[in-house]
């Protein structure tokens, strides 16, 4: 087996496939992006320019949930990613996309309006990322309701997707009082060592973030 990993510490979606990489114990390669000539390979493999990228002897996987699928195919460990079939794996993939299309999008909008020279609509779009997240977390608080993590008892895929999903969201938009099943799950969430190891690893790059990164965990 030899899996090499393009990834960088602070990207939330490098995290989520470090998180199931550290979890199951899966020996890798990790080519950091900040390393000489690692990000040259990584647009080489995939010119796209997005990232994490896998790469499985000699074949190359993209895209973070199917980097983890994969990996429950060809690389299973202790804790499977995905349970067979059925409406419970269908929960397991609702929460994933849920975590990134609903928390993570809403949450880089004004990440990536604050980078333009002319950050002119900033403020417009805070206040809709502030009232999509609120919709979102609302959602949230009510699917948590009888749960230990994001699909069940069971920690899985979806689970690798809201760790950093909901670590950044907290930064932009911080998940009040309203909200206590929700602040009660994240809490778990960066209790867990492969989560608090990202979280570490991350650190020294809290500067790239341009709102500010906040004074908290």
């Amino acid at each position: 087996m030899s899996l090499t990993l393009y990834a960088h510490p602070f990207s939330s979606y490098s995290q989520k496939v470090l998180i199931a990489l550290w979890e199951n114990g899966i020996p890798f390669t990790y080519r950091n992006l900040e390393d000489a000539g690692a990000a040259a390979e990584r647009a080489a493999l995939w010119p796209l320019g997005r990232f994490p990228v896998l790469v499985d002897d000699g074949r190359t996987v993209v895209e973070s949930s199917i980097i983890i699928e994969h990996l429950d195919l060809h690389h299973a460990g202790p804790i499977r990613w995905l349970p067979d079939g059925g409406d419970a794996a269908l929960e397991v993939r609702l929460m994933d996309r849920f975590f990134d299309n609903y928390i993570m999008t809403p949450m880089q909008a004004p990440v990536f309006e604050s980078l333009r020279p002319d950050a002119a609509r900033l403020d417009e779009v805070k206040e809709k990322t502030r009232r999509d997240l609120d919709a979102a977390y609302a959602w949230l608080e009510e699917r948590l309701s009888g749960r230990r993590w994001a699909a069940g008892e069971s920690f899985t895929m979806a689970d690798c997707a809201a760790a950093p999903s909901l670590f950044y969201a907290d930064w932009v938009h911080r998940i009040g009082p309203a909200f206590p099943r929700l602040r009660d799950y994240r809490s778990r969430l960066l209790a867990r060592p492969s989560i608090a190891r990202a979280v570490d690893e991350g650190r020294p790059y809290r500067s790239y973030f341009p709102l500010g990164a906040p004074d908290r965990d």
